[in-house]
């Protein structure tokens, strides 16, 4: 075993006692992967507590500063994986890639439906448009990061200017701690503008009943394609392809199309999963595995 590299798995702890048991499946299916092609594997705990610049790591979301560190994140739902150079899903090889829906498998229409009713039961069969808008928010409501086009609060009110004939429900994120100043201006936002209301969770209903979703990238957005409602994101993402992006310059434009877009929601989720990314549950997992550490340079012939 001394000439096998090694390899270093970081994750959190309960990951990591689930991973040394052989009981978490992609993480079997990667240590399987790499030790096929002589690396040594161990098991370590998120964050490493020494960085080993000569050591190969692969890490659970997300990626310290290891020059040969991949991170490992599940796509939305189990059991879709990706592995990437960064945590930044805008970034990823997917949000690069070009969605062609001619080229997609002829049993789309029934993986999505199988998708459909595996997620959201009959949810997806008692879909309407209520006239209203559902927002989903994550954090920082009062602050524009690098890779949004606007603050979130900003974008709510973008909502209220630019579609002018619907009701607005806005929903806080349940793992999110907002601050006192967010809260307050987004309190004074709904006092002043009667259209809009501030709830919370919900998402199934929301998506059930909205003409369509505002987002900068919340995953609620990706689940309203399960919904067949479209998606205007104010952020990059890597499941952008088929939504309006906003156009700064243009938004009301931006606004007209997403009421009355009509992508081939099938042919996405199809090529999103299981073209794009890694199906644990297919006997090609492994190879799919070994393809994307070798995209990043890592020995595995």
């Amino acid at each position: 075993m001394s000439d096998h590299l090694p390899m270093r798995f970081y994750l959190e702890p309960s990951l990591r006692e689930r991973a040394e048991s052989g009981a978490h499946p992609f993480v079997k299916l990667m240590q399987e992967t790499v030790e096929k092609f002589l690396f040594r594997v161990e098991f370590h705990d998120l964050p490493p507590s020494i960085l080993l610049p000569d050591v190969h790591a692969l890490c659970h979301m997300v990626k310290p500063d290891i020059p040969r560190a991949l991170i490992f994140r599940r796509v939305y739902e189990y059991p879709f994986w990706q592995i990437e150079q960064t945590s930044e899903r805008w970034n990823w090889d997917t949000a690069k890639a070009t969605f062609d829906p001619a080229r997609v498998s002829g049993d789309a229409a029934r993986f999505y439906g199988f998708w459909q009713r595996r997620l959201f039961d009959d949810a997806v069969k008692q879909t309407r448009q209520r006239g209203y808008i559902y927002v989903p928010l994550q954090g920082r409501l009062l602050q524009k990061r690098s890779f949004q086009k606007c603050s979130p609060l900003d974008m709510i009110g973008h909502c209220l200017i630019h579609a002018p004939d619907r009701q607005i429900i806005a929903t806080l994120h349940p793992k999110e701690a907002y601050g006192a100043a967010e809260l307050a201006a987004l309190e004074t936002l709904a006092r002043q503008n009667p259209r809009l209301e501030i709830a919370k969770g919900d998402m199934v209903r929301y998506l059930q009943d909205c003409d369509f979703v505002v987002s900068q990238n919340s995953g609620a957005a990706f689940s309203g394609l399960f919904f067949g409602k479209p998606a205007l994101l104010f952020a990059g993402i890597d499941f952008h392809h088929i939504a309006i992006k906003a156009n700064m310059d243009d938004l009301q434009k931006s606004f007209d199309q997403v009421a009355i877009h009509q992508p081939d929601y099938a042919a996405y989720i199809w090529w999103f999963w299981q073209s794009q990314s890694i199906n644990a549950g297919k006997d090609d997992a492994r190879d799919r595995i070994a393809a994307r550490l070798r995209r990043f340079g890592w020995p595995m012939d």
